[in-house]
């Protein structure tokens, strides 16, 4: 192969390569690596486990768009795990949401900032006038009572183990 047509096939290979990457971000396609379950440990000020959550993990636009309203209930021990590049306010509303839940805010550092307990909307409304902010990176959502259940407290951290 000549010199001039390897140096184009590898300067298209690099950029489709960062398209494809970009495309999965902004979740246009699929991940095909890696499992989209992590285990979210919340751990108190002594260091001792609250609760484990198997999390699923919504890390595009259109998973965390979509959240647990595709969902028809969480057993306990599951939740979702909301994942965001940077630190920010954010805001969630219970869109189509079927159960109440509880909303857990944490920081970049994986200290809890904020905690909502989230009631499912009512038959006369969608659920965007429902609305849950908190400063964080992740954002937890797990069976409604979790939080009263296993006294997770603003302050406590998390610990994420995405495998």
């Amino acid at each position: 192969m000549a010199p001039g047509r390897t140096s184009r096939l590898l300067l298209l290979s690099g950029v489709v390569l960062v398209v494809a990457v970009v495309l999965v971000g902004l979740g246009v396609l699929p991940q095909l690596w890696g499992d989209d379950r992590a285990e979210v440990r919340i751990v108190g000020d002594d260091g001792a486990t609250k609760a484990t959550v198997d999390a699923e993990v919504a890390d595009t636009p259109r998973e965390r768009y979509v959240g647990l309203s595709d969902h028809d209930s969480l057993e306990p021990g599951e939740g979702m795990l909301f994942v965001h590049a940077t630190e920010g306010e954010r805001t969630y509303v219970m869109r189509d949401m079927d159960f109440d839940i509880d909303i857990i805010f944490v920081g970049a550092d994986g200290e809890i900032t904020t905690i909502h307990h989230a009631r499912a909307p009512g038959p006369s409304e969608d659920g965007e006038d429902l609305r849950y902010t908190g400063q964080a990176k992740w954002v937890l959502e797990v069976p409604a009572g979790t939080v009263e259940e296993a006294e997770i407290e603003v302050g406590d951290e998390i610990r994420i183990d995405d495998g």
